[in-house]
C-alpha cells in the first residue's frame, strides 16, 4: 500500500523512524528494511538522530542488493534552535545558505544524489510564520524545484501555521509530520488540513505519546477481539482515517508485528470509538 499526494508522489504507508538510536541506527535500520520496511525517516541533527548512520545501513543494504530506488528516504533541514554546537551547516551563515549546505551535508550522509522527501524540522515561530520560516521555505521549495528532492513537507507545526503556508507558498507542503495525541483528536485540525490539501500526514509518537490510550480495556477488547497486539490496533487506526504512521520500534519483532497492521480491518464503529477515546 502506498499514499499518494497532491503531486502524485507516493509514500510506502508505513514509516520507520530513526530517533534516538544513537551507535544502534545502522544495525536498526537494516533490521527494519528486512523485516519489510520500505520508508525511512531521519533528520541532519546529532541531538536526536545519527544520519550518517542512516547511510552506512543503506550502503550495506545496497551491498545486499537493495538499491537507492526501492526505498523512500525522508531527512530534514533542523533550524539552529533545533541544534547544539554540531550544526551541519555554518550557523552564522544566511538561512538560505544553511539550507544548502544541510541538504547537500544530508545527500553526503545517505550517499545519494537525490531525496524523496524533505522536511523543515519545525517552524522559528510559536505562533504563525515569521520572516526566518518564509526564507527556509523558499530555499525548501527550490529545492524542489530542481528535482533534487521528490516531495517537501513541515514538522511540529500548528493548524494556524499550515493553513499560513497553504495560502502563501508557491509550493505548499506534500508531507506534514507531527507528533500526535489522541487527547487532540489525533491531532484532527491538522489532519483535516492536510485532507483537504491533499497532504500526507504522518504521525509520531502515536503509542509513547498515548501511553493511558494503549491501556484503555476498550481498546484491550478490541485488540482481543481481532487477536491482533494494541499497537497493531492503533497503526491500524492511523491507516485508516488516512494517516501514514511512523514506528521507531527497536525490536525486529515489532517491526514485523507492526507491519502485519495492514492485514485486518477495524470497523466504522471501532474507528469512531478510538477516534474519541481521550476527548
Amino acid at each position: 500500500m502506498a499514499l499518494t499526494a497532491y503531486n502524485n508522489v507516493s509514500i510506502p504507508s508505513f514509516m520507520y523512524g530513526t530517533a534516538w538510536k544513537k551507535e544502534a541506527t545502522t544495525q536498526l535500520v537494516q533490521s527494519a528494511v528486512a523485516s519489510g520496511f520500505t520508508a525511512i525517516d531521519t533528520a541532519n541533527q546529532l541531538i536526536h538522530y545519527d544520519e550518517a548512520r542512516v547511510g552506512e545501513a543503506l550502503l550495506a543494504l545496497g551491498k545486499k542488493g537493495i538499491v537507492r530506488n526501492t526505498l523512500f528516504l525522508q531527512t530534514k533541514f533542523t533550524p539552529v534552535n533545533g541544534q547544539d554546537h554540531r550544526t551541519p551547516y555554518d550557523a552564522t551563515a544566511d538561512l538560505t545558505t544553511q539550507v544548502k549546505q544541510s541538504f547537500d551535508s544530508s545527500l553526503a550522509h545517505l550517499h545519494t544524489d537525490y531525496l524523496d522527501s524533505y522536511v523543515l524540522h519545525g517552524p522559528y515561530s510559536r505562533q504563525g510564520l515569521g520572516e526566518a520560516d518564509w526564507e527556509v521555505w523558499a530555499a525548501v521549495e527550490g529545492l524542489y524545484q530542481s528535482g533534487k528532492t521528490k516531495m517537501i513537507g513541515i514538522s511540529n507545526v500548528t493548524a494556524g501555521q499550515l493553513r499560513q503556508l497553504c495560502e502563501r507558498a508557491i509550493h505548499k507542503p506534500m508531507v506534514v509530520q507531527n507528533r500526535c495525541y489522541a487527547a487532540l483528536g489525533w491531532d484532527q485540525e491538522v489532519r483535516e488540513i492536510c485532507r483537504a490539501h491533499g497532504m500526507i500526514y504522518q504521525g509520531f509518537s502515536l503509542l509513547t505519546a498515548n501511553g493511558a490510550v494503549l491501556s484503555d480495556p476498550e481498546i484491550q477488547a478490541i485488540a482481543k477481539q481481532l487477536g491482533a497486539g494494541i499497537a497493531q490496533v492503533i497503526f491500524r487506526f492511523a491507516m485508516q482515517i488516512g494517516m501514514l504512521p511512523l514506528t521507531g520500534t527497536t525490536n525486529p519483532d515489532h517491526m514485523k508485528e507492526d507491519l502485519q497492521a495492514e492485514r485486518f480491518a477495524l470497523s466504522a464503529d471501532e474507528i469512531r470509538r478510538i477516534e474519541t477515546i481521550a476527548l
